[in-house]
């Protein structure tokens, strides 16, 4: 004769009802909404602490794996940095395999830069523009190398933007005038003279320290003749 199990269903269904049922009655139903949004919170921390611990020791890993291709870019073996070398991984290989990581964001500014040195803008430029940094001198570096890489192509317009934003990202007298300089040439050669002579104006005007001053004056001087002033 098989055992009827319902009866003991039944009392531990009840006592688990009763549990909860005096849980509500003790902390009332705001207590017993905060304690179910503070399970719940406390269940997403966790979640994140383990996500985020994940994805420290996959940078940790990534990192280890960046070194031998930023040795070979700085020795100008462009095509081992991006590639690898059969034993060690290229920026384009950390990319795919570590995506999401601060590494694998570094390798996309190695990777476009590397595409500059190559000659090959597109693939530059579609590097470069899917890297951020917080860090400014870097950031403003990588929008220098992207004004190259449109300036290249011919696109003068977007090149002065991405050179105004890179002496703006670092704003500082070592490197804000010479971005500003490639900036009013980048204007100027889309026909665009108040922008070429405001962008000397800021060296001018800010940086009168910097080694760029003279020169400045020079283009702007120059400049002002063209546009008939």
């Amino acid at each position: 004769m098989a055992k009827d199990n319902s009866s003991e269903e039944t009392k531990t269904t009840h006592k688990s009802t009763s549990t909860v049922d005096q849980f509500k009655k003790e902390v009332g139903p705001i207590g017993f909404i905060g304690a179910i949004a503070g399970l719940i919170v406390l269940v997403g921390a966790a979640a994140i602490f383990f996500l985020d611990y994940k994805k420290d020791l996959k940078n940790d890993t990534a990192q280890n794996e960046i070194f031998q291709a930023q040795y070979y870019y700085e020795n100008d073996s462009i095509e081992a940095g991006l590639l690898g070398d059969g034993r060690s991984l290229g920026f384009l290989d950390i990319i795919d395999i570590y995506s999401g990581t601060e590494v694998a964001n570094l390798a996309h500014f190695y990777a476009g830069a590397s595409y500059l040195k190559q000659r090959n803008y597109a693939e530059a430029i579609e590097y470069l523009e899917k890297f951020s940094s917080s860090e400014e001198i870097v950031q403003a570096r990588a929008n220098k190398l992207l004004g190259d890489a449109y300036m290249e192509q011919g696109n003068f317009t977007t090149a002065a933007n991405n050179y105004m934003e890179a002496a703006e990202t670092v704003d500082d007298k070592f490197f804000s005038p010479s971005y500003l300089i490639s900036a009013s040439l980048a204007f100027e050669k889309s026909s665009d003279l108040a922008s070429a002579v405001k962008a000397l104006d800021k060296i001018i005007t800010d940086y009168k320290e910097a080694q760029e001053y003279t020169e400045a004056r020079k283009h702007k001087a120059r400049l002002e003749v063209l546009a008939g002033n």
